[in-house]
């Protein structure tokens, strides 16, 4: 019953208030039909486009009658903002952490459903960030991530210092929990500090954010050198060489 002058716009407002961590889909569906109750004269005829056939509605001889707009939407839920996890390493040096980031309210599908206090195993195939989880049984459940970066000049800065991989995943289903297990390496050439977020998505729905802050602290000093001076007013020299590590 909402009229509509030409060129006029209407804003319809979606309102998405989960209830769980899954994914929700629904529609909305605009129909416009012309404010006389006239018809337009097209024809929809069973040799009409699929999908011409399926955005109208037809009257009894066959005009069209109404227009119709479909959006699909999907809701995700996102949950709340997650502890901060620190990875600090000294320039010049590698570290090897692993990290365990818990997962509250996932909501696999029923077939997804291992026993309670099963521990599961991941494929850690390295060409995907999507590896199967599995706990030895037909049921099975996948999580993607990746990190995300404040910028592209950081992420020029850290894709080469940063590697992660998940490595295993342990269920608490009676609290509906996930412990995700990572292996971070970071290996930084230079003292720094950078922000990311890891965002991890179960495919039965729902999307956690971990903020990540990378510190790289100065690295240790390569040599002390001592110049003894061979006299007043005289210049004293010494020599050293310096390595490029790069072309």
């Amino acid at each position: 019953g909402i009229r509509l002058a030409p060129k006029e716009r209407l804003e319809i407002p979606v309102l998405f208030m989960p209830a769980e961590m899954k994914t929700y889909k629904t529609q909305v569906v605009i129909h416009v039909m012309r404010e006389n109750g006239e018809n337009w004269p097209y024809e929809v005829t069973a040799e009409s486009d699929t999908d011409l056939i399926r955005n109208v509605t037809v009257a009894e001889n066959g005009e069209t009658q109404g227009i119709l707009w479909i959006y699909p939407i999907h809701g995700m839920p996102e949950a709340p903002q997650q502890k901060l996890v620190v990875i600090r390493c000294q320039a010049r040096q590698r570290l090897e952490q692993r990290v365990e980031l818990m997962l509250i309210g996932v909501m696999p599908g029923e077939t997804a459903l291992p026993d309670a206090g099963n521990s599961a195993t991941v494929n850690t195939d390295e060409s995907s960030n999507a590896p199967e989880v599995t706990d030895g049984s037909s049921a099975t459940l996948e999580f993607l991530y990746e990190l995300q970066y404040q910028s592209d000049e950081i992420r020029s800065q850290l894709d080469s210092l940063v590697g992660m991989q998940l490595l295993e995943k342990e269920w608490d289903i009676e609290s509906r929990i996930v412990t995700l297990i990572f292996n971070i390496v970071f290996a930084p050439s230079k003292p720094m500090r950078n922000k990311a977020s890891l965002i991890v998505q179960c495919t039965a729905g729902g999307l956690w954010k971990f903020p990540l802050v990378f510190i790289a602290t100065e690295p240790e000093v390569d040599d002390v050198i001592n110049i003894v001076a061979v006299g007043l007013n005289k210049e004293s020299i010494v020599g050293f060489k310096l390595t490029s590590q790069t072309r």
